[in-house]
Order: C-alpha cells, then structure tokens, then sequence
C-alpha cells in the first residue's frame, strides 16, 4: 500500500459533496452506500473510492499508482508516429526487437500483410526512427526498451542509413486518373521530405532535375514509377550509405482499383514501381512492404527477387502485431483496468497469429482503455476493405455462405483452404477464396492448421463477431427493408413460445419484403438461409444449428439454449406451391395444413430433438414452418372453422 495516501473515512454527506464539486476521482461504477465503511484517500489533491472487504480489508477499486500524475504516461490515438508518441509521453508497448527481427533476416524484401489496425504503420514508423541516418535524436526514444539491450546491434546500426518511408493509406478513386493523382501526391510529399538533396554536392545537375521535376509535379507516369527507386539512389549518393525503403498499405490502391473496375491499371503501376524499386537496386540495403492482403507474386511480386514474403499463417514475426496477452494485462495494470481483464479476453482476443496464440486488436484495447468508461464497445469500426468483404459475404450462392456464417456467429469453426497467392481478379471466379480474403483481414482467424493449405477459421471474438451480425441485419434492412426492431421483436416471440404473435411478427416480414423475383425458383435452403439471417440476433444466447445429424435424420434449424432452462427449438421448413388464381381458400389451407403435419411429424419420427435432450433441455418446441411463395404459415389454417393449436411441446 502507498505509504503517502492518507485514508479518510467519510460519512454519506462528505462524499456526496465532493461528488458534486467535481473533486471525486473515479467511482467505477461503485455507487455511494455500497458499503458501511468508505474511504477516500488523498495524494495529491486526488480522491480516489476505497472499500472494505468481507475481512476488513481495504480494497482498491482502481489499482493505485504511486507515480505523479504528471508522469503517467497517456493513451495517445490518431498519430503513429513513433517519436510523436514517445516525445509527448504516450504509452508505447514494446514491440522494438521488430527492428532486429527484420533486419536480420535473410530477405532482402520483407512483405508483412496483416489486417488493419493492428499496428504496421506504427511499427514502420519505429523501424524508420531506429535507422534513420537524420534521426538521430530519437536515439533517446529507444531508451528502456527492449532493443536498447541489444548493444552490439545498437551501436552498428542505430541511426546509420538512409530512409525512405512512405504510406499508400487512403490511396485510390473512383477511376484510374484519380488514384493516379493522389499517387503522385504521395510520392511528391515523399520527395518534399527530401528536398535537402537540391542542396547536395554529392548529386549530379541532372539528379537534382529529376528531384526538381516530382516536387514541382512536372513528371510523367514512368517518372512516378521510377521515383522510388531513383530516391534511393539520390539518398544512397548523398549518405555514402545503401537504403532503407519502407512502404505502408502497398494494397490500398489495389484494392480501391478492383472495387471501382481499373484493377489492371493500377497493378501495372504498382509492378513498375515496386519492381523497380526492389529488384535489382544497387542502392536498396533493406526493404519492407506492409498491407491486408498478400498479392500474388504472378500480378505484383513478379518483378521482385524472391521476396520474403510473411502471413498471419507464418510462425516468423507473429508477436510483432496486435497485443499479447502479457501485453494486453500489462498495459491494463497500467492504467488501473486489470479487473476488467476477462471481458477485455471475451471482446478482443481470440487471433492466432503463426504459433502465437491469444494475440488481442491493438486498436479495440486502445480505444477501450481510452473510453472504458463508455463499456464495451465494437472499436474496430467498418472502414478499410469492408465494402469489398460485404459484397463478397452477401452474395448469393456463395457455397452456402449465409448457413456458414450462422455457424461462425454460433461459435462453430469451418475447415477452409486459404489461397495466400491472393489474386483479386480470381475473386469473381473462384468463390471459395472469399474464406482467405476473410482471414487475412481479420474477420476469422485460423486456430489450427490440418494440412498444407487447409485450416480451421472462427470468428475470434465478440467484436467481430457483432460486426458480422450487423452484417447480417444492414443486408436485411437495405436490401429487403426489414426493420431491425420488427426482427427483435420477432425473435423475441419465438424464443419464448408466443408462437401466434411470432407467426405475425414473421408474416409480415416475409410479405414485405419479398418480391416476386425473390420467390421465383426458391427452393427450402433458400427460405432456410433467410430464416437463419434473423435468428442471429439470438446468437449470444442459443447455440445455433443447421441441417445437422440428429437422431434418425437432418433437421432443418436447431437452436440449443445457453441456459437449460429456457425453450430449445427444433425448426423444420417446408415449401408448397403458393395458391393458384382459382384455388380456393379451404382447398390451399388444405394442402398448407397437411405440409405443416408433414413436417411435424418428420421431426417426431426422425427424432430431430434428441441433440436437445442430450443438451438437457426439458423444454423443447417443435416448429413447422410452410412457405407458400411470400406466404409464411405456422399455425393450421381453418379448412371449416377457424380453430388454432400451438406447436407440439414436452
């Protein structure tokens, strides 16, 4: 306990009124009266909240900190420069030894894909101040961390090279000029960096022309593809040293080019320009790519020598991005959030990088941290690639896509193949790539590897997980006009045995939304897939099943509840023909009545419900579903009179 607090018991009055004066620190969600005996503890000038203990003990509802709060370091978000962060003391987890992990090994190019947010620009920013010949205060920067034990490496290489750094974030347009021009914008700030060599006595007149030429935006296209790797080379004539050359986000365009259809265009940039700058360049020492995705060396890389080329399913520089567990719980203590450790797991954890397990988003932990006080929250916002992976999700006939990602949201794992030759023109012909463009952007993660290409992927946590329930409900409210609330309600209705307010709730739902192009040619996986889209709101509370094995047969839907109390529900669906012009009304109520007793029976007499037993569930609901075009039936219809009977139930 910190010897310079002083503990003060106080009555309800005094707390309330320092609560009210704004002098009260942090209450924690711990509301006044609580308990008998409260504390408050005084250093300087901070009250902090203290409670007693069944033993008396007391206990700290925020971990204390001896250190003054002008020392603390600060959560310090929007800026990944390194030296921002560390000169303006913000907290830095130690990922340094990155910088020899790269530099010593064996490729002369190392390309890191890796999803978003989780740390590559900040990392680039590090290596470029460890290296960087010009930086050569942010030596300091290093001290007390990891890399500053590694002498040797330190005093050979600290601040000793020439380096290029330069970022494709936020690159693209809708067509080829624009990208082109926001391209150009970014080499041409590169440049401006680097307007010292106009001055240099080591360069020729026609050197400082060429630089001259991209600050002034007077250069061609093959200009701009040449421009990184006459960089180098002006910068390795002026340092007497070879260079350095970083690039972030190097598929940011790619993929903006695919989405808005000038894909080609820009991949024959990008092999200019990075095959330039990579392949036989006598002023090139180091080089490191980072992105989401790895393009396949066929449409990118294939000017390169032999790049090393590193995924998230490589063991090499596995700890390097995102936050372990260690250092997820240190960062936590930190900043007196350890008690909120396990939620923090159930959120934010779950990747598996290489051999590494339990690796946390950096961006989710960050923010949470940050604004804890708001709770828990779905930081890793859909920006990014997100268009494309929600086009890629939604479309129709994706290899049962829709079943799949209900058996994501459920919690089961699918055992996929991952193509890491990434090729984007492949996307519309080969459909099963849609699982490797999920994983290497960080929507699923791999948890174990079966053979050479084939793993297992989960969705790793809860934060994604309710982004692809959002997923789910954007689809139904954009493109079918489902109101999130009626699906609520709906749901609702039916997991609690209101089976006649669920039958409307679930009519209506169907009746709007579907048009008669929707029902044409449907068959029973099709109505199953929509049906399965709603039920993802329970997905928090029902493990949810599909066209599994379960006694004598396959059910259709099967959701198993979480708390053995409450109803599991056994869901077969069945179709008939909507009614004909001149049908009459007791004559299809017929034919509805005899497909919902059909149904009915299936589940009875190919015993669907014993997964359910086995689960110990007692309350079960068998539920026939008949679809008749846009009409949804689940109650019998009146054939004479109108007369309802609720499923069958245990």
């Amino acid at each position: 306990m910190c010897k310079k607090w002083l503990f003060v018991p106080v009555t309800d009055e005094v707390f309330f009124t320092l609560l009210l004066f704004g002098i009260f620190y942090d209450l924690n969600g711990y509301a006044p009266g609580i308990e008998a005996n409260r504390f408050l503890h005084l250093k300087d000038k901070r009250f902090f909240w203290k409670k007693k203990d069944k033993q008396g003990k007391v206990v700290n509802l925020r971990k204390p900190c001896c250190k003054s709060k002008n020392k603390m370091k600060r959560i310090l978000k929007g800026n990944s420069d390194f030296g921002y962060i560390i000169s303006n003391k913000g907290y830095f987890v130690d990922k340094t030894m990155f910088v020899k992990e790269f530099f010593d090994s064996g490729d002369s190019v190392v390309v890191l894909p890796r999803p978003r947010r989780f740390g590559k620009t900040l990392n680039l920013s590090m290596v470029e101040h460890f290296f960087d010949i010009r930086k050569k205060e942010s030596t300091t920067f290093f001290s007390g961390y990891k890399i500053s034990g590694e002498k040797g490496f330190c005093e050979i290489h600290q601040n000793k090279y020439p380096v290029i750094n330069i970022t494709l974030k936020g690159v693209g347009g809708e067509n080829w000029e624009e990208c082109f021009l926001y391209l150009t914008n970014a080499v041409t700030e590169l440049y401006r960096h680097h307007d010292y060599l106009l001055d240099s006595d080591k360069l020729k007149n026609y050197d400082k022309q060429f630089v001259e030429k991209i600050i002034l935006k007077k250069a061609g296209q093959i200009d701009y593809e040449l421009s990184l790797k006459n960089l180098s080379i002006y910068m390795a004539k002026h340092f007497g040293k070879e260079t350095i050359i970083l690039i972030d986000e190097y598929d940011a365009p790619i993929i903006e080019g695919y989405q808005e259809n000038y894909y080609k265009r820009v991949i024959n940039f990008m092999q200019g320009f990075l095959g330039a700058a990579f392949k036989g360049n006598h002023a090139l020492h180091k080089g490191l790519i980072t992105g989401i995705l790895r393009v396949a060396k066929e449409s990118l890389f294939s000017k390169f020598n032999n790049p090393g080329i590193y995924t998230i399913v490589d063991p090499y520089f596995s700890d390097k991005f995102g936050f372990t567990e260690q250092e997820t719980k240190k960062a936590l203590e930190y900043f007196g959030l350890q008690g909120d450790f396990e939620k923090v797991k159930h959120w934010y954890d779950g990747y598996k990088f290489g051999n590494t397990d339990n690796i946390y988003n950096p961006w989710s932990i960050i923010n949470y941290m940050d604004r804890h006080v708001q709770g828990f929250k779905p930081y890793w916002v859909n920006t990014g690639s997100d268009p494309l992976i929600k086009k890629r999700i939604l479309e129709p006939g994706i290899d049962n896509t829709y079943d799949e990602l209900q058996k994501l949201i459920s919690g089961e794992t699918l055992t996929k193949t991952l193509d890491e030759n990434f090729v984007f023109s492949d996307l519309e012909g080969k459909k099963r790539l849609l699982w490797t463009l999920l994983t290497f952007s960080g929507y699923l993660t791999q948890i174990e590897k079966i053979d050479y290409e084939t793993y297992k992927l989960k969705i790793p946590n809860f934060e994604i997980n309710t982004i692809f329930k959002n997923i789910v409900f954007d689809w139904l409210e954009d493109e079918h006009k489902v109101p999130k609330e009626l699906l609520v309600a709906t749901t609702e209705h039916l997991v609690n045995n209101r089976i006649p307010q669920f039958e409307k709730g679930f009519k209506k739902i169907i009746g709007d939304t579907f048009s008669y192009f929707d029902e044409r040619g449907m068959a029973e996986n099709v109505y199953q897939a929509y049906f399965l889209g709603m039920l993802a709101i329970v997905g928090d509370d029902y493990a949810i099943r599909s066209n599994r094995e379960s006694g004598d047969g396959r059910y259709d839907i099967l959701l198993i509840p979480h708390n053995k109390s409450k109803y599991g529900l056994v869901i077969e669906v069945k179709r008939v023909d909507k009614r004909g012009e001149k049908e009459k009304e007791a004559s299809y109520n017929k034919r509805v009545n005899a497909a919902l007793k059909k149904a009915l029976e299936q589940i009875e007499r190919n015993k669907y419900y014993k997964e359910l037993i086995s689960h110990k569930i007692k309350k079960i609901i068998k539920l026939p579903v008949v679809f008749a075009g846009k009409e949804a039936h689940v109650l019998p219809l009146p054939e004479k009179k109108r007369t309802y009977s609720s499923p069958q139930l245990f």
